[in-house]
């Protein structure tokens, strides 16, 4: 595949991402929408890393991996973030007994 072809995927995951936080109601599409937009920028670090490395850098190790480091970070990141908004959306359940995100207004009563 192509740069451009990655590009293009990563692009297109965003835009769907994008889409599904700002127009669904529900907590859980809300976060999976917010996964997909990691993803899409996920793609578009490793396909960098792999097509935009300088010719003369790619003996060096430390230049050609940027890209997949900084997705593992994002990964991480990604992680914390479900389970902390899991955690969110329990309590929000537990109180609310909705996950509509127009009932979120608090988490207490």
């Amino acid at each position: 595949m192509s740069f451009e072809a990655f590009l293009i995927v990563a692009a297109i995951m965003f835009c769907i991402g994008l889409y599904g936080a700002l127009a669904r109601r529900n907590v859980l599409a809300v976060l999976m929408s917010i996964e997909l937009m990691f993803n899409g920028v996920n793609i578009t670090l490793v396909a960098m890393a792999k097509y935009l490395a300088p010719a003369g850098l790619q003996n060096d190790i430390s230049t050609v991996l940027t890209g997949q480091v900084f997705a593992v970070f994002i990964i991480t990141v990604a992680a914390a973030e479900i389970a902390l908004g899991l955690g969110i959306v329990f309590a929000m359940y537990r109180t609310n007994e909705t996950v509509d995100l127009s009932e979120a207004t608090q988490l207490r009563h």
